[in-house]
């Protein structure tokens, strides 16, 4: 069923130029972001004449995703994840996207459309976001105990051991901790989680020519790596406990209600860290540079999606334009509040000084643009992402465990599903 929905950019023949654009996010229901979406889907409306439903979704958002193309019920427009995209070209479900075809497409970065293109080399989404990550430090905590902001990894640890023995809220309990991570397997994120450590280590999850992989997630950095964050658990135990199955929902409580201080997280939530913390309590910095004397971070974004069977093709097109239009992102990134849906403007033409005051934005866009790094270009990363995150977590969640070994056995699944997606070196 998946395979007759097919992709690529024909339009089918029961075509409806008038037909509303069913559209989901994924987004908590009732949040800021859904009101933004709606927002962002209104003023189409009202622009283009093409009516919208917006749906926000959050837990099991996928699995709802292929419930409704089993009952070839698509929503037209899918704003998901940058990560997602090999997954819905492999599933059959998307639209390949006709770039040049695109009016505005020229004012959207580079680096953003990279993230919306298949192993192929078509695309198959449009930009409409990007974003890094950074820490988030008490820096109530920090300052408390005379601590100077983290240089380097071991800096970082030593605050967040400081954080976990002496005290940093002052209430006479040993109730705080370092480290906040949300190390669930659940949609890969212990992997997210350690990507960006992975790759400041020096480490990788493959190597890669000519479009052919090969693993590299046994290396010797990649090890090194592991065996960090394996200590944080076990050795020095600075990480919030429950994190082997924490998500990001339970993660962000974790952080504001002071049971950990620092958080390598994104952008969104400084809005709600403001309000549930206050701004004067913690910071926003880079990583330090980590054992290759590099940083790193992940670099995300969200794609609009172009779901297959859409009955009006158009205005899936329309949508994406007006979306990545000035006026579209500039809606989306809602400017200083938590209803963010752009974290990071695509369009060139969109400054965050034009749209947002809280110069924190800017540590984000710099660390996006001077050591941001999309996951590898495979042409489906989410079973490696869970592979990955089903690993790591079995390594830090079992103290005994043999970092070596079992990413030696990692990497041979890898070889097996580089082999089996016909991207082996």
């Amino acid at each position: 069923m998946l395979a007759a929905c097919g992709s690529g950019a024909a339009p089918a023949k029961d075509q409806d130029p008038g037909a509303q654009l069913e559209i989901w996010v994924r987004k908590p229901p009732g949040s800021n972001t859904e009101k933004t979406t709606k927002e962002l889907a209104a003023k189409f409306t009202e622009r283009s004449g093409v009516p919208t439903h917006v749906t926000a979704l959050f837990d099991d958002f996928e699995t709802k995703l292929q419930q409704a193309a089993a009952q070839k019920q698509l929503p037209d427009i899918v704003i998901n994840d940058t990560a997602q995209l090999g997954l819905l070209v492999k599933q059959g479900i998307v639209r390949e996207v006709d770039r040049a075809g695109i009016d505005g497409q020229d004012m959207l970065t580079p680096a953003s459309w990279e993230a919306a293109k298949g192993a192929d080399g078509k695309f198959y989404g449009v930009p409409n976001s990007a974003q890094s990550f950074a820490l988030f430090i008490r820096k109530d905590w920090r300052e408390r105990l005379g601590l100077s902001q983290p240089r380097s990894w071991a800096d970082l640890d030593a605050l967040a051991t400081a954080f976990t023995t002496k005290d940093p809220d002052g209430n006479g309990k040993a109730d705080t901790y370092g480290y906040v991570v949300p190390g669930s397997t659940k949609r890969g994120y212990m992997s997210w989680y350690l990507t960006s450590f992975l790759w400041a280590a020096g480490g990788d999850y493959f190597t890669e020519k000519d479009g052919k992989f090969t693993p590299a997630i046994a290396s010797d950095q990649a090890v090194a790596a592991v065996e960090w964050l394996k200590a944080q658990f076990c050795v020095a135990k600075t990480v919030v406990p429950g994190a082997v199955t924490m998500e990001t929902t339970q993660a962000h409580p974790a952080f504001e209600t002071g049971k950990g201080g620092i958080y390598f997280t994104g952008p969104y939530n400084m809005a709600r860290f403001d309000k549930n913390l206050g701004a004067d309590k913690y910071e926003v910095l880079p990583a330090p540079p980590g054992p290759s004397g590099k940083s790193a971070s992940l670099a995300e974004g969200e794609n609009i999606y172009l779901m297959a069977g859409s009955k009006n093709q158009a205005g899936q097109e329309k949508f994406a334009e007006f979306a990545i239009s000035v006026d579209g992102q500039t809606i989306g990134m809602a400017g200083d509040t938590d209803g963010n849906i752009v974290r990071l403007p695509v369009n060139s033409r969109v400054t965050l000084a034009s749209v947002r005051k809280d110069t924190r934005w800017d540590v984000f866009d710099k660390v996006y643009k001077e050591v941001g790094r999309y996951t590898p270009a495979v042409p489906d990363w989410t079973p490696f992402r869970q592979a990955s995150s089903d690993t790591v977590n079995a390594i830090v969640a079992d103290c005994g465990s043999n970092p070596k070994q079992q990413l030696t056995k990692l990497a041979d699944t890898f070889q097996q599903e580089l082999t089996k997606q016909g991207a082996a070196a």
